[in-house]
């Protein structure tokens, strides 16, 4: 019975300590939230890609050498073996098989194609 009082006692306390943490810490945590939403750095897609390692553009209409060597990642002038594997690892995670797409599929191996020669 003495058990009982004393555990809930300290859960009623535990619920008071708490409700008066959270009491006093909403009103700063709003005015933070505030305080950082003004002073978010305005970000515009010419300054977050810029850094970007990714190609900004279409494919072009036939393929050039420069854009297979983008495609696959690897240099234009890289030996037949390095083409090989990239073009594997490419296809690994692009396959129509597995969820790729057919579109993205095809440029690979039209880059390998071109690259090859």
């Amino acid at each position: 019975m003495a058990s009982t009082v004393i555990v809930a006692g300290l859960g009623i306390a535990a619920v008071g300590f708490g409700a008066r943490f959270m009491l006093r810490t909403i009103p700063n945590l709003g005015q933070k939230m505030a305080n950082a939403a003004t002073n978010m750095p305005k970000l515009d897609s010419q300054q977050m890609f810029s850094s970007s390692k990714y190609y900004k553009g279409g494919f072009e209409p036939t393929m050039t050498k420069r854009e297979a060597a983008l495609i696959l990642g690897v240099s234009p002038s890289v030996p037949p073996a390095k083409i090989k594997m990239a073009y594997k690892r490419l296809m690994l995670t692009n396959h129509p098989d597995r969820g790729g797409s057919p579109y993205l599929s095809s440029k690979i191996s039209e880059a390998k194609d071109l690259l090859d020669k």
